[in-house]
């Protein structure tokens, strides 16, 4: 009979197998109810999750929206602002030029005024005196110089302003550069979606650059410039206002000097003249005394001379009657009158000496006289021809500038807005 061989190994009963069957059953019952309960639980995740992250990138490209919109905000505000302090500096620099121009316009009446000083100075003997128009001329002079120390101090306060001015600009078109860079990276952020190409993952997205700023900083650090840009525009308008005000002044003051200055030149030389034809009246007058004295002095010495024969005939008939003899030298009638002849001839001869004397001294007196309302009338002659020399050289402000201080017009006081400027007590 054959013998059956048995398989090595451990031996199971039924029982155990059907354990073990049953066993295996509730196992995979349970991992399938796990396993759907975790496809369950990630159908909810992944539903949340995507609501989630749609959410928050929907959020963030409002907040992307929200702060174009404040960056497009304060962009309008700088550009604005900027336009403002452009526009101010032109004007300001407008104003500066205008300042300029009238500073060298004082240069020409300077330059005049000095001339006419120098001129009015060549006066010589007693022409040269303290009159109204040289006191006129050094106040011109001294005014010219204030005006020029004022409209240069102007200057120097416009070119420090535009400096200012132009730092505020760099300022604020800094910021506004700014802003439009982080417009363009805003703009460009809110266009991203998850299908762009550009997108990409980064290395350390979450750091936070030494730079950053909180919204507030950033916030007043536009109002700053906004603010500091306003406060030198406001500055910048006060000194325009200035200059105007001063342009007019200076333009007024100047005017009103010339005026006074001409009417000096005018009075002065009226008295000059006055003077001259009076001295030259006195000096035909002396001069046709002189002849009519030279005249009488010749007279005196011709009568003079006759009397000499006269007293020569006295003196012979004295002398020849001396030498009757004897006893008719008598003193007689004809001896008493040759006598009283001989005396009152002598006392007419001294009488005609004396007044000689006295007509060859007053004819020198009167010639001394003459030359010195000769030299005198020289004089005159000058001041009245510098007198002239000076109304010609300051015809040269009139064709350099014929509306200007010519004109004696007075310019109201305004201010760059086109008010009258009211001056304060």
């Amino acid at each position: 009979m054959a013998t059956l061989s048995a398989k090595p190994g451990l031996r199971h009963n039924v029982s155990d197998w059907e354990a073990r069957n049953k066993q295996l059953s509730q196992t995979a019952e349970y991992q399938r109810q796990v396993s759907h309960d975790v496809r369950q639980e990630g159908l909810v995740l992944r539903n949340e999750t995507t609501t989630k992250t749609k959410w928050d990138e929907s959020d963030s490209s409002r907040r992307l929206a929200d702060r174009i919109q404040d960056i497009n905000h304060w962009k309008s505000k700088l550009e604005h602002c900027a336009q403002d302090v452009d526009k101010e500096m032109d004007a300001l620099t407008q104003s500066k030029e205008e300042t300029e121009l009238a500073l060298a316009a004082t240069a020409l009446p300077l330059e005049v005024t000095v001339e006419c000083l120098t001129l009015w100075e060549g006066r010589r003997g007693g022409e040269l005196v303290s009159d109204p128009v040289e006191a006129e001329l050094k106040k011109d002079v001294e005014l010219i110089d204030n005006c020029q120390r004022t409209l240069q101090q102007r200057i120097d306060q416009s070119f420090e302003q535009l400096c200012l001015l132009q730092e505020a600009w760099h300022e604020v078109n800094s910021d506004l550069q700014n802003k439009r860079d982080a417009l363009d990276v805003d703009m460009s952020c809110l266009s991203l979606t998850v299908t762009s190409p550009q997108i990409s993952l980064k290395p350390k997205p979450l750091r936070i650059p030494s730079s950053t700023s909180t919204p507030q900083q950033w916030e007043k650090f536009s109002i700053y410039n906004i603010a500091k840009a306003k406060e030198e525009m406001q500055a910048s308008l006060a000194l325009r206002e200035n200059m105007s005000v001063t342009r007019a002044q200076v333009q007024n003051d100047m005017g009103a000097q010339e005026m006074a200055l001409e009417f000096a030149l005018r009075k002065r030389k009226h008295h000059l003249l006055q003077s001259r034809d009076e001295l030259k009246w006195q000096l035909r007058t002396t001069q046709d005394e002189i002849q009519d004295l030279e005249k009488d002095i010749r007279g005196l010495e011709t009568d003079l001379h006759a009397k000499q024969s006269f007293l020569k005939l006295t003196h012979t008939r004295l002398e020849n009657r001396f030498k009757r003899p004897g006893v008719d030298l008598c003193w007689d009638e004809v001896q008493f009158g040759l006598v009283e002849e001989l005396k009152q001839l002598e006392v007419t001869i001294q009488t005609l000496h004396q007044k000689l004397g006295q007509a060859r001294h007053s004819l020198q007196a009167l010639q001394q006289h003459e030359a010195c309302m000769q030299e005198d009338l020289s004089r005159k002659d000058e001041a009245v021809a510098l007198m002239q020399r000076c109304q010609e050289v300051r015809k040269r402000i009139a064709a350099a500038k014929p509306d200007h201080r010519s004109s004696g017009t007075v310019v109201p006081l305004t201010n760059s807005s086109g008010r009258h400027a009211v001056t304060k007590a």
